[in-house]
């Protein structure tokens, strides 16, 4: 049988449940501009019943405030995490697209290719006409000098970019270790919380916020179970697990750190030195960071960096020594269009081989049929007689997705050894103004002041391929070496950053052929007239002409750039919308919380009131009921 102030217990249960929601309610207003704060409620549940005997059976006593928890959603939690690592993949592409876009301008602010380049032809025709003035002849060599100076001046621009990216990726890398330290204590903290029965939900809305932010970087995926023990039963904690990139980052209070490591090869030809390759620390494994399934702005950032439009040379080991590994490469691969490094890797069945230098064979047609590589590490004899590598698909390099800095740098270079060469060639048909016979007028310089003249490489009057060798089928270059060797002196070592006019030209005009025979006179002009044709009757880059380089070039960026804006705004939306429904479930709002605070003061005032009543019947009781 109930006491006799049964009642007032009840009443004070109430008074004491619906105190705890108004403060519940409270805190919630008092949050309602806390970025990252999640709202929360007050579960109230009926107290056991109390049995007793009479004949009505149990009594009710009254209400309790159980738990106060957090109203998340993980469904919109998950939609929301996609697609901020999607809008951070585009929003960093997007950034650095801008400027890559920029580098190649020709306005009135900036003058670029177009402009040079006419100015060249047009003092390249003037010259016709007055073929042994010096003084018209300076003005060409400037204009050809200036040219050079541009293409040197755009190469410092994109490699410094990919400093710029590179630099930033390793700034990444930090954020996401600095997050990943943070998650794991946290995870310890919520559950030094949770185990004792309370709910660690501020602690919650701080973590979550650091997932908000690394799902801006990498792709992340969050699993939560519960503690159980060997029978199954729940111990009041939680194992919190991150997983970016598919590969797990944080396992309850355990976290793994990422590593930047600078690259002793590279990737491409191009590609300034000491680019990061990011690997797990623990194992050393490479980091997934832009495979297909990775997204967010560390994607962006390595396909900017890297990104050669998935173009790495490729082929089949045919040859296999302790010193070197052979390849066969696809049909079409010659020297314009080779971008592969001096000393690089060759990755076979997944697994990396370094190495130190490369020679090709070239037929005479131009086109290399096959490549040797120098290892920097032996081979076990035992291993290559295994024929392990035998006949197996080889790259060299990366075939990185995306056309990011490389990819520029390699089409830029493509049009330079076409062109170069063909002026070159004809240069070479020709005599200087003394009748001597002339050299390239081209020429590559690189840091070291090699200069590269492309003896070995040339072509007859006509543009016919020819070799200085005519006797052997086929034509060995070497990616290093002497450049008195024509052997290495070929188009390979000619690239944007290094592209010049040779010394001889600018310091005295007379070294330029005009014509191929001056004996009857320093007038003659049949060269300039197979030169002007180089500036739009001759298909020198991607099917068409010199002069259509730069839109040639420009589409890829602006393609690129419009692609990457209309999907940074399509995320940008999508981001508002499901913002939007994320906040419809976790966040406060103000009336309808008004509202609760409405509801529970009135729940509050009818307890209030069963304690008054209460009082005035045990007043009656006492006070006026007996002897």
């Amino acid at each position: 049988m109930p006491s006799t102030f049964f009642g007032l217990n009840i009443g004070a249960s109430a008074l004491s449940a619906f105190q705890a929601s108004v403060n519940t309610t409270a805190n919630n207003i008092s949050n309602v501009q806390t970025e990252g704060y999640t709202r929360q409620t007050t579960t109230l549940e009926s107290n056991q019943a109390l049995r007793i005997t009479a004949k009505y059976g149990s009594m009710g006593t009254g209400v309790s405030a159980t738990k106060i928890t957090q109203e998340r959603d993980l469904y919109y939690d998950t939609k929301y995490w996609n697609n901020n690592s999607s809008l951070g993949l585009y929003e960093r592409k997007l950034y650095y697209l801008d400027q890559i876009q920029g580098f190649f301008e020709d306005n009135d602010v900036q003058t670029g290719f177009a402009s040079i380049f006419a100015n060249m032809f047009n003092s390249l025709d003037t010259l016709k006409t007055n073929s042994s003035d010096e003084s018209v002849r300076n003005q060409f060599i400037n204009q050809a000098q200036i040219l050079c100076t541009y293409f040197n001046s755009l190469s410092t621009s994109l490699s410094g970019l990919q400093s710029d990216v590179n630099e930033e990726i390793k700034s990444q890398i930090q954020n996401v270790n600095s997050i990943a330290e943070k998650v794991a204590l946290l995870n310890k903290e919520i559950n030094n919380i949770e185990v004792r029965g309370g709910y660690a939900n501020e602690l919650r809305d701080e973590r979550a916020k650091l997932i908000d932010e690394l799902s801006g970087i990498v792709s992340v995926e969050t699993i939560e179970t519960e503690v159980q023990n060997s029978n199954g039963a729940n111990l009041g904690g939680t194992n919190y697990t991150v997983v970016i990139n598919g590969q797990v980052l944080v396992d309850g209070n355990e976290y793994r750190t990422l590593e930047c490591v600078s690259q002793n090869y590279q990737n491409n030809q191009n590609d300034v030195e000491g680019l990061y390759s990011v690997v797990w620390e623990d194992t050393g494994m490479a980091f997934a960071a832009n495979t297909t399934s990775a997204s967010g702005s560390l994607k962006g950032l390595f396909q900017l960096r890297d990104g050669n439009n998935e173009t790495a040379l490729s082929g089949t080991v045919t040859n296999v020594t302790t010193s070197s590994i052979t390849l066969t490469p696809p049909s079409g691969v010659d020297i314009s269009t080779l971008d592969i490094a001096e000393k690089g890797q060759l990755t076979i069945s997944n697994k990396t081989y370094n190495y130190k230098s490369w020679s090709a064979e070239v037929d005479k047609n131009g086109e290399i049929v096959s490549f040797q590589f120098d290892l920097v590490d032996e081979l076990d004899e035992a291993f290559i007689y295994s024929g392990v590598l035998e006949s197996k698909a080889v790259t060299c390099g990366k075939a990185e997705s995306g056309m990011g800095v490389p990819y520029y740098q390699s089409q830029i270079n493509e049009f330079l050894r076409n062109f170069m060469k063909l002026f070159n060639d004809y240069e070479k048909c020709g005599v200087d103004l003394d009748n001597n016979p002339m050299g390239g007028f081209f020429v590559a310089q690189n840091a070291t002041g090699t200069t590269y003249e492309f003896n070995g490489w040339m072509s007859d009057i006509d543009g016919n391929f020819l070799m200085t060798d005519q006797e052997n089928p086929y034509y060995t270059i070497y990616s290093s070496g002497s450049p008195r060797n024509s052997a290495t002196d070929t188009y390979y070592q000619l690239t944007a950053s290094n592209v010049a006019v040779n010394a001889k030209s600018i310091t005295n005009p007379r070294y330029f052929a005009t014509a191929s025979d001056v004996t009857n006179g320093t007038d003659q002009y049949d060269i300039i007239e197979k030169l002007q044709k180089l500036q739009k009757d001759v298909n020198i880059f991607r099917g068409d002409d010199a002069s259509s380089f730069l839109e040639t070039l420009l589409s890829d960026v602006s393609v690129d750039t419009e692609k990457a804006q209309i999907f940074q705004k399509t995320y940008s939306n999508l981001e508002i919308s499901i913002g939007n429904q994320r906040m419809s479930v976790s966040g406060v709002d103000e009336d309808e919380e008004a509202l609760s605070l409405i509801k529970f003061q009135n729940a509050y005032n009818l307890a209030s009131k069963v304690i008054s009543v209460m009082s005035q019947m045990y007043d009656k009781l006492i006070n006026e009921t007996g002897v």
